[in-house]
């Protein structure tokens, strides 16, 4: 978590998500060790040093099992993972999937079929708003509705450190904004670059090429497509906005109820975003239908299908083109492998993003956006949920109580303290007087991918991965999500809203 800080992203005020009260231990954490250490007290009591040597061998087994973090995780919950990887995926065969309309049975053109965490989402029809019909997302497992609008934005990257600081202000600002609106509390920016092997460009030179252009004119084209046009980098920008069936359910009912209601409630807040959005320097915001949805879906999944698809727009003007949902996903999603996922001939490994501690600028994430080659797609989605202030205040306030109640333990007990628990203690305070001072409260996923051609055998996906890693270093810690390559592709790639995991308090439920 974190609370939005004016001029920087992610400055010192953040903490640990769920952080124990026992040694830095959970609650499920403390309960297991505490009962693995139970046989060792009772065997000792009794006077028997041979087995409670025995089973502090077992105790202490159980303790860096599922205390000690191995990349990211508790050991025990690799090998409960890998159980069920191997037993769902390999054993089972349950994670093979193929699309229906390319075996045939594809009875209802309009029904979503997509593999996976996507499977729990339904795409609904909206109201007409603005003379067309939005796409309403609906997230059947957490209860959410969402909706994806594509963006027009300049860029940051000749941005000077000035105007960052004023764009960071403004995303603190639109943060904020969010945090009192009672309809929505998610916001996901997704970037995504458009794999560009310079055909369009060099179809467009021929068709507006003047035939008696000078030749020195000509030669200085050439040399500019040589050393510029070669190495540009076309992106696509979507951001979703989302807010619980629990909240939406007042206004929804207000509206008329059923999926009317929630989109009507939704369509309300759309405008204050869009104008929070043009803030941090988007010039255009255009919420997306159904068929737009589609596409935007079936190119994350084949970035090959977006030259296809714009050309049907374009020869084919007068003829309803639109993409059915039952060809929205992938044709062929064979079994997850542990590293990556394949999908239609492509293959994309997926990264949870960590900041570093010191805090990074706005616009600094661009590097992961670097693509190395000709075909790679590079992608970037960033989740922001935001608590409402008397939860912020709540939260904060529990927070900065634990630290100082260990702090002030571990002083009386003449424990040593280090600059981890010093800092820990210091930012309990900061963050409480942060939400005081109007400042949101925000949970916040980074999520990056790359994805490049399944077949490239002398620049492999592991290349590609070795890649972004590379582009990573000395600004930000990668984590490469073994083991749930499938659900992190949606997380970094799809504008659907999904990456961000549940909050474990459900109190905290407006």
């Amino acid at each position: 978590m974190t609370t939005t800080d004016p001029g920087r992203m992610y400055r010192n005020l953040h903490h640990r998500e769920g952080a124990g009260w026992l040694a830095g231990l959970s609650t499920g954490q403390a309960v297991v060790v505490g009962a693995a250490c139970v046989p060792v007290v009772v065997a000792v009591g009794a006077g028997r040093w041979s087995a409670a040597f025995g089973w502090l061998l077992v105790a202490a087994g159980v303790w860096v099992l599922v205390t000690v973090p191995i990349r990211g995780r508790p050991a025990l919950f690799w090998l409960v993972d890998l159980c069920m990887f191997t037993a769902g995926g390999v054993v089972m065969g349950w994670a093979a999937w193929q699309s229906k309309a390319a075996a045939g049975r594809a009875d209802d053109p309009d029904a979503p079929d997509l593999p996976g965490v996507l499977a729990r989402f339904r795409f609904h029809d909206g109201p007409p708003l603005a003379d067309q019909r939005l796409c309403l997302i609906q997230d059947s497992v957490d209860g959410r509705w969402a909706i994806t609008g594509r963006l027009t934005h300049s860029g940051v990257a000749m941005a000077s450190a000035g105007e960052s600081e004023g764009l960071a202000a403004q995303l603190g600002t639109m943060l904020i904004g969010v945090a009192h609106r009672e309809v929505i509390d998610r916001v996901s920016l997704l970037v995504r670059t458009v794999p560009d092997d310079g055909t369009d460009y060099a179809l467009w030179r021929e068709q507006h090429e003047v035939d008696d252009a000078p030749e020195l004119t000509r030669q200085i084209a050439a040399e500019i497509d040589r050393t510029v046009a070669a190495a540009s980098v076309r992106t696509e920008l979507f951001v979703t906005v989302c807010g619980t069936e629990h909240s939406l359910r007042r206004a929804a009912k207000a509206a008329g109820g059923g999926v009317p209601g929630r989109a009507y409630a939704l369509y309300r807040v759309l405008d204050g975003v869009a104008d929070a959005l043009r803030g941090i320097g988007v010039t255009d915001v255009a919420w997306l239908s159904s068929a737009a949805v589609a596409e935007a879906v079936r190119t994350g999944f084949n970035p090959a299908a977006a030259a296809h698809l714009r050309h049907q727009h374009l020869t084919r003007p007068d003829r309803d083109t639109r993409l059915p949902w039952s060809m929205a996903g992938p044709v062929l999603a064979p079994t997850p492998a542990a590293r990556s996922y394949a999908h239609d001939g492509f293959a994309t490994v997926a990264y949870a993003v960590q900041p570093p501690v010191g805090g990074t600028d706005f616009g600094s994430l661009g590097p992961l956006l670097a693509v190395r080659r000709a075909g790679e797609r590079r992608s970037l989605q960033i989740h922001y949920e935001v608590l409402d202030p008397s939860h912020a205040r709540r939260h904060v306030s529990r927070t900065r109580f634990r630290d100082t109640l260990v702090a002030d333990l571990k002083a009386a007990r003449g424990f040593g303290t280090t600059v981890e628990d010093q800092q820990r203690h210091a930012g309990g305070h900061a963050h409480e007087a942060a939400v005081a001072a109007g400042h949101a409260l925000v949970r916040y996923t980074i999520a990056a991918a790359t994805t490049v051609p399944s077949d490239w055998a002398d620049w492999g996906i592991e290349d590609a991965a070795a890649g972004i890693e590379n582009d990573a270093a000395d600004r930000f810690g990668l984590l490469r999500l073994e083991l749930t390559q499938d659900a992190a592709f949606a997380a970094a790639c799809l504008p659907v809203g999904y990456g961000l995991p549940g909050l474990p308090n459900r109190r905290w439920q407006r």
